[in-house]
C-alpha cells in the first residue's frame, strides 16, 4: 500500500503566523500555488489560502500589508503524518473536503504538502470520488 511520503511535494514553502497577508499573497504569486503552510518556528499552526486572503482580508476591507496571516488562517486542525496511506489521505481529503493538506512528521514539524495534483498524477488510485466528495457545495462557515 502506497503511503504519502511517496506522492507529497517536498519542498514546501512556509509562513510566520506574523508575516502580512501581502508577504503572504506575494509568495503565493511568486510561486504560482495556492496555499501555505504557517508555522510556528518549524511546528505547523495554521494553512492559508488565496481563498482565505480574498475571503477574510479584502471581502472584509482589511489592508493587507497590516493584517498578520494568523488573523486569516486556518488552524492546523487537519493534516497527515508521512506514513498515513495514500487511501487513508484520500479518504480524510474528501471528508473534509479540502484540496491540499499539510504533511508533518512525528514532531508536528512540515515535511511536504499533498494536493489532489499530487495525488492525481503520481499514484494508480482513482481520485475521482474525492474530487467529486471535495467539490460538493458546503454551508457557509461564516456569517
Amino acid at each position: 500500500m502506497a503511503v504519502i511520503s511517496e506522492v507529497m511535494t517536498r519542498e514546501v514553502e512556509t509562513i510566520a503566523p506574523e508575516a502580512s497577508v501581502q508577504d503572504a499573497a506575494r509568495l503565493m504569486s511568486e510561486l504560482n500555488i495556492g496555499a501555505l503552510p504557517v508555522c510556528d518556528g518549524e511546528a505547523l499552526v495554521g494553512m492559508v489560502t488565496d481563498r482565505d486572503i480574498t475571503l477574510r482580508a479584502t471581502a472584509s476591507g482589511k489592508a493587507p500589508q497590516s493584517i498578520a496571516v494568523a488573523e486569516v488562517m486556518t488552524a492546523a486542525s487537519t493534516w497527515c503524518n508521512e506514513n498515513d496511506s495514500v487511501d487513508d489521505v484520500l479518504k480524510k481529503m474528501g471528508d473534509e473536503q479540502i484540496r491540499r493538506l499539510p504533511v508533518v512528521d512525528a514532531r508536528k514539524h512540515v515535511v511536504g504538502i499533498v494536493s489532489l495534483g499530487d495525488l492525481a498524477t503520481r499514484q494508480p488510485t482513482p481520485t475521482d470520488r474525492v474530487l467529486g466528495d471535495v467539490s460538493q457545495p458546503s454551508m457557509p462557515t461564516r456569517r
